[in-house]
């Protein structure tokens, strides 16, 4: 069996400082087992909460490590100058196209209005076939539990696509996340129906 090829891997999480500490423990173990697994990161830049532990594990275990960081944040989240690579850019939206660029695979943690932000974009530009690369939620505790019910609705009342299911992995499980991340992704086809307007 073949090891699968090293991945630039994205991490959307948490950077407050007013979390659980299980979510911080539970970054540091995302950061470690890419590492192990021969994988770089790609994440927010800070030093911070979530953002900080991932980056710090990941090095430890000789991940190269690149954070992106707008600059109107780099005082607030505390820019992590020990990244191998830190890009500093004007704002969020482009903060979210560099690490968007420089990744084969994104690995969403718990993590609040800005984490879902990210996941939202990313999750969207898959389904509508604008890129193929792996999503995967790791949520060991439940945290997004109120999304997936919310997303089931949406989907039985047609505004979402049974379709979102495939572009999206849900785990809560460190190991089982990044064997999702590095499995073949199924392809996602779009027919002239999905786009119709609903029959009045």
């Amino acid at each position: 069996m073949t090891s699968p090829k090293p991945l630039a891997v994205c991490v959307f999480c948490s950077s407050s400082g007013t979390i659980d500490r299980r979510y911080v423990d539970l970054a540091a173990e995302a950061g470690a087992e890419l590492a192990r697994r021969g994988h770089s990161l790609v994440s927010g830049g800070a030093q911070v909460s979530c953002m900080g532990a991932v980056a710090r594990a990941a090095r430890a275990g000789g991940a190269r490590t690149v954070g992106v960081i707008p600059e109107g944040l780099v005082s607030v989240e505390i820019s992590d100058e020990e990244n191998d690579e830190l890009v500093v850019t004007p704002d969020m939206r482009a903060r979210k196209g560099e690490m968007d660029r420089r990744s084969d695979a994104f690995l969403v943690l718990p993590g609040g209005i800005g984490t879902l932000e990210e996941l939202f974009e990313v999750w969207t530009a898959r389904v509508l076939t604008m890129h193929d690369k792996p999503i995967v939620i790791l949520d060991p505790t439940g945290v997004y539990e109120p999304l997936r019910e919310l997303m089931k609705g949406l989907t039985e009342q047609g505004f979402a696509r049974p379709k979102i299911w495939d572009a999206v992995g849900w785990t809560g499980s460190v190991p089982e996340a990044f064997d999702l991340l590095e499995r073949s992704q199924p392809r996602i086809e779009f027919s002239p129906e999905d786009y119709a307007e609903a029959e009045l």
